[in-house]
């Protein structure tokens, strides 16, 4: 085979449908679709980043609370839980809460007389546990305390959140469950325009075939065309994403909440996200493939 011979047959398999490269809608719902997809994407994992950081921060941290109505008897009691707990081998570190702190804290809500001495507050103690069977070492904590007082009592910072922990987890299943009908819906749409291109396409394509071009050099023309069309809407729709996120990151660094900062996406995330649109092209390229070749099947 000669050069020309070669440079007329890679050019013949580089030959794209008359259409052109992105025409009609379809790049344009596969930019919204990707564009959601990848929202919904990074929500999930900025929402399971939170969960597990959250989680993880929390584990290991209790709060004593000395529910006692006399202030002398109260700081007798919080001072002997502070060298109770000191001497513990469950107890990592003992921070008692200053009462000062404590009722600037709670002083939007109660107004002057969190401070004024009429209104008992409880004392606290915020305690950090050595690592692993928070469970158990809380259990035995409340033991030896109630032995000191029954008005001592422990509360382990995870109950708190436990509930928001499995909100944030549902929302996140929620976000994977949007995902998959995303994929679902852009294969549909690429079936769709497949279909559409090859009925549009019918006597071209039987003049292909008299000249002696199979099914699958016949569908290599309509998926070549449908992936760049795909390629050309998910970077679209992936780069918008990426600036709603950016923006958006900054908003929830802005708000100062320790909660809203654990939404964060770690660098996997950040891959994930950028094999979407990867992923996106891969798929519209597969369904425009097999949906040609089963068109094609049925004229035979």
């Amino acid at each position: 085979m000669t050069g020309a011979d070669r440079r007329a047959a890679a050019a013949a398999r580089h030959r794209l449908l008359p259409e052109g490269r992105v025409a009609g809608p379809m790049p344009w719902v596969i930019a919204i679709m990707m564009f959601l997809t990848v929202l919904a994407a990074a929500s999930g994992l900025g929402l399971a980043a939170a969960v597990q950081s959250v989680g993880a921060d929390l584990a290991g941290r209790a709060t004593i609370q000395i529910v006692e109505a006399n202030a002398d008897r109260r700081e007798e009691l919080s001072g002997a839980a502070a060298r109770l707990l000191r001497k513990s081998p469950d107890v990592r570190a003992v921070r008692p809460v200053d009462p000062a702190t404590l009722a600037d804290q709670i002083r939007p809500w109660l107004g002057q007389d969190a401070a004024s001495g009429d209104l008992p507050i409880p004392a606290l103690i915020d305690v950090e546990l050595t690592p692993g069977a928070t469970a158990a070492k809380v259990q035995r904590l409340n033991r030896a305390l109630a032995a000191l007082s029954p008005r001592i009592r422990v509360e382990p910072h995870a109950a708190f959140l436990r509930p928001l922990g499995s909100l944030l987890t549902a929302l996140g299943s929620l976000a994977a469950g949007i995902v998959l009908l995303m994929a679902l819906a852009t294969a549909a749409i690429v079936v769709l325009a497949a279909r559409a291109a090859h009925d549009s396409h019918r006597g071209t394509i039987d003049v292909l075939h008299l000249m002696g071009a199979t099914d699958v050099q016949i569908a290599r023309l309509f998926q070549r065309r449908i992936g760049l069309d795909a390629l050309f809407g998910g970077l679209l729709g992936f780069v918008t994403a990426l600036l709603v996120i950016i923006l958006l990151g900054t908003r929830l660094a802005a708000t100062g909440s320790d909660l809203l900062a654990a939404i964060s996406l770690p660098w996997t995330s950040w891959l994930i996200l950028v094999l979407l649109p990867i992923g996106g092209v891969l798929l519209s390229t597969l369904a425009a493939r097999w949906t040609v070749l089963r068109s094609l099947g049925r004229l035979l």
